[in-house]
């Protein structure tokens, strides 16, 4: 079903073919238009998604109506609310294709079943589960610690395709500034 899914799982664990073959069984391709919702707040995240092609953004609105962004996801990544997903209960994020994509997607049961079948595959998702609570924990460091021009410096940095694929308006609000405080640092830079 991908060759970039088997990459990625090929680099954190012993995968047999056959193996590859079974989890890909229960994976659904999806495509996703650009501004589409994949998940939508208050709905139980059933779903881990790969990212094939494309963007999607997660993100929280406020009482406000301000939209917080807590994750961008390109190729080779996965995304979910992970909150719902791991507990199955109601989303606090919604998930919104940035740019027309492709996912494959991996529902709660089917996961259960494959950890059982495939036992790699409890490790691979446990390394991801971790990388993704390190990062967040990160990022949140960085919020409260880190100067809003250190944390685009860090965010071109580390994803310099960012840029390019999505809409400034979105960078701010994932810096947690406002689009005229990213333009200010955009033009010191």
């Amino acid at each position: 079903m991908g060759e970039l899914l088997n990459k990625n799982l090929s680099a954190l664990i012993d995968i047999k073919k056959e193996e590859i073959e079974k989890f890909e069984s229960f994976l659904i391709k999806r495509t996703v238009s650009k501004k589409q919702n994949l998940l939508n707040h208050g709905s139980v995240c059933r779903f881990v998604a790969f990212i094939n092609k494309g963007c999607l953004r997660s993100y929280s609105v406020d009482a406000n109506g301000i939209e917080h962004i807590t994750q961008f996801g390109v190729e080779n990544h996965w995304i979910a609310d992970l909150y719902s997903f791991l507990n199955q209960t109601p989303a606090t994020l919604n998930i919104e294709a940035v740019e027309d994509s492709e996912v494959l997607l991996l529902d709660f049961s089917n996961l259960e079943k494959l950890y059982k079948s495939i036992p790699g595959l409890e490790r691979y998702f446990r390394i991801l589960f971790q990388n993704a609570y390190t990062s967040t924990q990160r990022r949140l460091n960085s919020t409260l610690s880190i100067s809003a021009a250190d944390r685009y410096n860090e965010l071109i940095t580390s994803y310099p395709e960012l840029i390019r694929r999505v809409p400034l308006i979105h960078i701010a609000s994932y810096l947690g500034i406002t689009p005229e405080s990213l333009s200010r640092i955009r033009k010191r830079l």
